[in-house]
Parts: structure tokens; C-alpha cells; sequence
């Protein structure tokens, strides 16, 4: 099997945490979703044990109670680093994007919230690795999936502050893990480009942490 690498690697570097550019008034059919979940279980889990399970978020109610619980969590932190950073930076623009979603999160077409079956008993790193190792894999397989159909998502954690609240509101067995909070929408333009990053050579280290790979 021969891949077009010019289209795996635009999409791989162009897919993005979509905040501003989340079209909130279009709707997004079960079928698409559906076919973007096909594709992320797909994605490796450890002992190969599937373990995922997918919560799908409609109705208006329990999108805006999601929205109040992530807002209780983060919302003062969101609203106070978008206020207090530089807005030419790098970083003062996620974050002005990050307080814009907070404030329209109830207004997304459909939440996702991605599950795995297990609770973390002891809070090591292993287990921790373990157990959302099992289910991010994933998580970025659907994102990607949703990238090439003309979708966006943006991967949040913050309502995970108050997990037991958000499981009570949907009804999710005390066994099951949440991995975070995915707004989904069609994105407005497709034409995302690749984020600033260092290079490589100088994050990368070659047989001990003292040896960047390109020394």
C-alpha cells in the first residue's frame, strides 16, 4: 500500500485544537460521526482489550450543563490568562481562543466525550499510562478523521475537575474512566496551516538526556 504523503503529512501537521473557527450552526449528521468513530477504534489499546466506549452529546440541556461545569472549573483561569497575556504572542492567542470557547462551549453541535472501561486505584505512572494510553490514541485517530471531512475538534480536560458531575449528569457507570471533552463541529474554511514548533533536533536527545540528537 503506497500513501499520497503529501496529503498524510497536511493532514498530521494541519490538524488543529479548533476553538474560533467551530461553526456553531451547522449541524453534524450521526452518520459522520459514526464513520470518524470507526476509524479511531481503529488505534492500538493496551492488551488489546478495546476498552473505549464513545458518550455522544445533543441535547441542548446537557450541553449547556457541560458548559456551566467546565466553566466552574476553569472559567475565572481561562477568562484571567486571556485578559493578562500578550495578545501578539503565540501563547496569548491560544488562550484568547481557549476563553472564546469556554464562553460558547454550550453552543457547539455535539459534544464527545470519550470513555475507558477502568478507575485509577493507585495514581502511579504506570497505571496512568496504562489506562489513557488505552483511549488518546483514539481520541486523535476520530480528530484526524474529523480534519480530513471537514470537521474540527479541540481536546479539553478542564470539566474532568469535576468528572463525577458530568458522570451523574450522563448517566456514566462509577467503572468507566472520562479522557476529556471534545466540542465537534464543521470548521469555518479548511485551510489551517502548521503550528510554530522548535525543531526536532533540539528535543530530541540520542542515549542520554544530556545528548541532543543533533550533537
Amino acid at each position: 500500500m503506497e500513501f499520497d504523503l503529501e496529503q498524510t503529512d497536511a493532514l498530521l501537521s494541519t490538524t488543529r485544537a479548533v476553538r474560533k473557527r467551530l461553526d456553531f450552526d451547522r449541524e453534524v449528521p450521526d452518520d459522520v460521526l459514526l464513520e470518524c468513530l470507526q476509524l479511531a477504534v481503529q488505534a492500538p489499546t493496551g492488551s488489546n482489550r478495546q476498552g473505549w466506549r464513545w458518550m455522544v452529546i445533543r441535547d441542548a440541556e446537557k450541553k449547556q450543563a457541560l458548559a456551566e461545569i467546565y466553566r466552574k472549573i476553569g472559567g475565572d483561569y481561562l477568562a484571567e490568562a486571556a485578559k493578562t497575556a500578550d495578545a501578539n504572542s503565540q501563547t496569548g492567542r491560544v488562550m484568547d481562543s481557549a476563553n472564546f470557547l469556554a464562553e460558547k462551549m454550550g453552543e457547539v453541535p455535539v459534544m464527545v466525550i470519550p470513555l475507558i472501561i477502568g478507575r485509577l486505584e493507585d495514581g502511579t505512572t504506570n497505571s496512568a499510562a496504562g489506562l489513557f494510553g488505552s483511549i488518546i490514541p483514539a481520541m486523535w485517530s476520530f480528530q484526524l478523521a474529523l480534519r480530513s471531512r471537514g470537521l474540527g475538534s479541540c481536546y479539553t480536560t478542564l470539566h474532568l475537575g469535576a468528572e463525577a458531575e458530568a458522570a451523574e449528569l450522563l448517566g456514566i457507570p462509577d467503572h468507566m474512566s472520562q479522557a476529556g471533552l471534545l466540542p465537534v463541529a464543521y470548521t469555518v474554511g479548511t485551510d489551517f496551516k502548521a503550528a510554530n514548533r522548535p525543531p526536532v533536533e533540539e528535543i530530541t536527545f540520542l542515549d542520554t538526556y544530556k545528548n541532543p540528537i543533533k550533537g
